[in-house]
């Protein structure tokens, strides 16, 4: 029975708080890693999650480690690091991996399910991806918003034992309340989100402004249309399936955010954090690069982020 299931989440950040949020009232057997004081008040405090989506919740999940080294072997980990924490994540978790566990990457980037399989030599990996505005507190506490967060999981050319794997995963997410969705076609799917991260997190925080800022300024606002193309380019030319519609939303959902709306990256240099610029800016540059694909303002930009 699922009930029974152990289930870890690694990261409490934004994403991992989230989830942990949802998976925890509906699962006894959750733990969560989380170093520092960042364990030390979900410990005293229970995981705090303010979502305009579900509403306050504070919840105890069984256990707290700060330390993926400190799990027993686990039947479900949702994996939340940073993408420059993964290498190290995957690592301190290898105990908890036997060759049942699905692994559940959600991540940012294209290629987050893929360096997990090839880091890890057991163990099922389903690719997945989240929508989501979410952010970890100074107090600890994680704050969802708007009115959605909906994850996609799935495996390319999947066998039967990888079917079933994403069958389970979502029905925990099922069973925890986390809308999603069993994509056909993850990678593309993926490359739909980070198409999108191209633009969003590549410029505002290269210009560190608001997307209201960029849409009042004619030339950063052509920048940001541009840089959807760029990146739909490259992935056209890597064999992925996205369509010039995919990417014609994408650029048309430009006009339809917040006028305060940052982004995670924005966020994380201006306070000065280890940030994932290499993810958003210096892959898609790379790739295009590999490809032979021009992006000029996706190469502009990465300068400019490198700078900062």
């Amino acid at each position: 029975m699922l009930e029974d299931k152990k289930i870890a989440v690694v990261g409490i950040g934004g994403v991992g708080g989230y989830l942990a949020g949802m998976l925890i009232p509906a699962f006894p057997h959750v733990t969560l890693v989380a170093r520092g004081a960042r364990g030390e008040s979900i410990t005293q405090n229970g995981l705090i999650l303010h979502s305009d989506y579900h509403g306050e919740r504070c919840v105890r999940p069984e256990r707290v480690v700060s330390n993926a080294a400190q799990l027993p072997p686990q039947d479900y980990i949702f994996l939340c690091v940073k993408n420059y924490s993964l290498e190290q994540a995957v690592e301190e978790m290898k105990g908890a991996v036997t060759e049942d566990t699905v692994i559940i990457p959600v991540m940012n980037g294209v290629d987050a399910g893929e360096r997990t399989r090839r880091l890890l030599s057991k163990g099922i990996v389903v690719d997945s991806l989240i929508y989501i505005v979410s952010f970890a507190g100074e107090d600890y506490s994680i704050y969802q918003q708007g009115d959605f967060a909906d994850v996609r999981i799935g495996i390319m050319d999947a066998n039967e034992r990888e079917k079933r794997a994403v069958s389970e995963v979502a029905e925990i997410l099922s069973k925890a309340g986390v809308d999603y969705e069993a994509a056909d076609d993850i990678e593309r799917e993926i490359w739909r989100k980070y198409i999108l991260n191209c633009a969003f997190n590549v410029a505002t925080a290269a210009y560190d402004n608001t997307i209201g800022e960029l849409r009042d300024d004619a030339n950063k606002a052509e920048e940001y249309k541009r840089l959807v193309w760029e990146a739909y380019a490259v992935a056209r030319a890597k064999g992925v399936h996205v369509t010039e519609e995919h990417a014609q939303i994408i650029a048309d959902k430009f006009y339809k955010y917040e006028d305060d709306a940052t982004s995670s990256l924005q966020r994380d240099i201006r306070a000065g954090k280890p940030s994932e610029v290499d993810v958003f800016s210096g892959y898609l540059v790379r790739a295009a690069r590999e490809f032979g694909v021009e992006v000029p303002v996706s190469e502009k930009m990465y300068g400019m982020l490198q700078v900062k």
